[in-house]
C-alpha cells in the first residue's frame, strides 16, 4: 500500500520523503493544476531536480495537471503533458479528456492517474477511461461510504487511490462554485480556491475580520486559530438567528486511521495525503504518522490499533483541530 504525500515545494518534497512517503505529488507554477497560489509549486528545471531526487531514493513522483484548458491555449497543458514525459515522470494525475487522450496517444508509456476532479465512482465509468486511455488508477471522490470503496474495490478494472487524511470539500471535487462566485475564480478555472489576491484579514478591537473579495465570511476572536478562508467555512448570520455560525461545513479534516484495515483489505494502492498548501512541517509531521500506522499494520495485521500519540500529531494540523471519517462511515445509500 503506498503512502502519497503532497509536495508544494522543494522543501516539503524532502520533508515527505524524510518522513517516508513513498511517493509525492506536486505542480507547475502555473494554472495547469488546482493549487495555483503564489510561493507554490515547481518550475520545469525544479521539477527535474526533484524528479531525480525521487529516482534516486527509489521513490516516484506525480505530475498533477488536474485543470481544464482555457479555449486557445491547451498548448500550455500539453507542454506540461510534454514535460513530464521528458523527464520520465511516474505518472500524471489528469481529469480532462482531451489531455488524457493527447497523453494515451503521445505518450502511451507514461502512467495516467485518474484525477479525483474527474468524479469517476461507478464500475461504468473506471472502464471507461480504462479502455479508452488506459489509465492505470483512478482517485475516489470523497463521497463514496466505505462499503461503497469496498464493493467498487471488487470490480474496477484498474488501481484505486482513496484521501487519508487532510482538508475535506463540500464541492463536486475542485468545481467550487462559491468560489467562483465571489471571486470569479475556481480550482478548475484559475487553478486555485479563494485566490490569494481576494483575500484581506482585518484586525477590529479584538476581533479578526476575514474578507474574500471585500465580502465577509468570518469574524474570529483574536485568540482562534484561523484556516485558509474559504467560503464553504465560514460563519454566517442566519435568518432569525442573531448568532454567526458554520452553517455550510465546519471546519474539520479528514482522518482515515481507524479505516486502515478495511482499506488495506479492501486492496486499496494509494492513501493519499491532501495538503500541498500546507508547510513542509505540516508534510513532515501527517506523513511520519502515516508511515508508522502502514507499517505497524502490515507487521501485524491483527494487532492493528491507533495510538492516541497519533491521533494527538494529526489533531494538532487537523483543521478546527477536529476531525471525521467523512463519508466513509455514511451508512445509508
Amino acid at each position: 500500500m503506498e503512502l502519497l504525500c503532497p509536495a508544494g515545494n522543494l522543501a516539503a518534497l524532502k520533508a515527505a520523503f524524510n518522513a517516508g512517503a513513498d511517493a509525492v505529488y506536486l505542480g507547475l507554477k502555473d494554472d495547469t493544476n488546482a493549487r495555483s497560489f503564489a510561493g507554490l509549486n515547481f518550475t520545469p528545471e525544479q521539477i527535474k531536480h526533484a524528479t531525480q531526487l525521487a529516482h534516486r531514493q527509489g521513490r516516484h513522483v506525480f505530475l498533477t495537471i488536474n485543470t481544464f484548458p482555457k479555449p486557445g491555449e491547451e498548448w500550455r497543458w500539453y507542454d506540461a503533458i510534454d514535460l513530464a514525459a521528458r523527464l520520465e515522470m511516474d505518472a500524471l494525475i489528469v481529469a480532462d479528456l482531451s489531455l488524457l487522450s493527447y497523453a494515451h496517444e503521445h505518450y502511451p508509456q507514461l502512467a495516467l492517474h485518474l484525477s479525483v476532479q474527474a468524479s469517476a465512482t461507478n464500475l461504468g465509468a473506471l472502464s471507461f477511461y480504462k479502455n479508452a486511455f488506459n489509465i492505470q488508477r483512478a482517485v475516489l471522490p470523497r463521497v463514496l461510504s466505505m462499503k461503497q470503496v469496498r464493493d467498487l474495490s471488487k470490480v474496477s478494472p484498474v488501481d484505486l487511490e482513496v484521501f487519508a487524511f487532510g482538508s475535506l470539500c463540500i464541492m463536486a471535487e475542485g468545481r467550487c462554485h462559491l468560489s467562483s462566485y465571489v471571486t470569479g475564480q475556481s480550482p478548475n478555472t484559475g487553478g486555485s480556491c479563494s485566490p490569494a489576491k481576494h483575500v484581506r484579514w482585518q484586525d477590529e478591537g479584538k476581533h479578526r475580520m476575514t474578507r474574500l473579495n471585500e465580502v465577509l465570511i468570518d469574524k474570529a476572536d483574536e485568540t482562534e486559530q484561523l484556516g485558509y478562508p474559504v467560503v464553504c467555512k465560514g460563519r454566517y448570520v442566519a435568518e432569525e438567528e442573531s448568532e454567526a455560525k458554520y452553517l455550510l461545513e465546519s471546519p474539520t479534516s479528514l482522518n482515515t486511521l481507524s479505516l486502515l484495515p478495511e482499506l488495506a483489505a479492501s486492496g486499496i494502492k494509494s492513501l493519499k495525503i491532501e495538503g500541498r498548501q500546507r508547510s513542509p512541517a505540516y508534510v513532515e509531521q501527517v506523513t511520519r504518522v502515516w508511515r508508522s500506522a502502514i507499517d505497524t499494520y502490515f507487521a501485524n495485521p491483527s494487532a492493528y490499533h491507533e495510538t492516541q500519540e497519533w491521533q494527538r500529531v494529526l489533531g494538532k494540523v487537523s483543521e478546527g483541530q477536529t476531525t471525521t471519517l467523512g463519508a466513509y462511515e455514511r451508512q445509508w445509500q
